[in-house]
């Protein structure tokens, strides 16, 4: 059923990014992924089975015109385009009085804007295949916290622009969820991944997810999918 169909993921080149697209591999698609730093992408890239299926790319998710020109390499290299995951992220957390506006506006630009920016760049592909948007939003989209102001609020937005933007496409075939995950074992806010973090969800685990919810019949949207650890009391 996947076989030969493509995906792009944005904030590819590690943590839960590069889990999906080991999974999605694993499936038999091509997958391009991308990150401000293309060394570092191809690096990755690099690092995973079957990378003639793989396609390194450069984009800055904050510059509309850097996601169109990756969506116009896919579909020069592939000829198509069936699943997008916006995926990429930034987190500065600090009481709402002492937040730099440099980093608000950071994290407004690339985890709010840049998944418009993804989306605008590739809907018109995803009309053609009946294809699947997703964005990576966090349970932060539904649970305030101290010291999370402008975090929160991203995802937040993140939420509720996905469930209106699936309102907004359905017509066209195209199905569209969001996934918030709780913990996740990655390198988020200079986290460095061990064995530490084995009570926490691994990037595999959210690959699985994305396969099981491309595989759900056509009829079937899990629109806003919440997954947490199973056991926080292991941390």
């Amino acid at each position: 059923m996947l076989k030969d169909k493509v995906a792009y993921i944005t904030g590819g080149s590690k943590g839960i990014g590069l889990g999906v697209a080991k999974s999605l591999l694993e499936q038999g698609m091509k997958v391009a992924i991308s990150g401000r730093n293309l060394e570092t992408v191809i690096a990755a890239a690099k690092t995973l089975e079957h990378e003639d299926y793989v396609l390194p790319l450069s984009s800055d998710v904050t510059v509309l015109d850097d996601e169109k020109d990756v969506i116009s390499t896919i579909l020069d290299k592939w000829g198509r385009l069936d699943v997008v995951l916006a995926n990429a992220g930034v987190g500065h957390f600090a009481p709402v009085d002492q937040m730099e506006e440099d980093s608000w506006k950071q994290m407004i630009d690339t985890n709010l804007t840049g998944v418009f920016h993804t989306l605008k760049a590739s809907v018109e592909a995803l009309k053609v295949t009946e294809g699947y948007y997703m964005t990576l939003a966090s349970l932060a989209g539904t649970n305030f916290f101290a010291q999370g102001a402008g975090y929160n609020a991203t995802k937040f937005g993140v939420v509720g622009f996905t469930q209106a933007v699936m309102l907004d496409l359905r017509k066209y075939g195209i199905k569209v969820s969001t996934i918030m995950p709780g913990s996740v074992s990655t390198y988020f806010n200079d986290n460095e991944p061990s064995v530490k973090d084995a009570w926490k969800i691994q990037p595999e685990d959210i690959g699985k997810l994305v396969v099981d919810l491309l595989n759900m019949h056509p009829r079937t949207l899990p629109s806003k999918i919440e997954v947490r650890p199973t056991r926080p009391d292991l941390k």
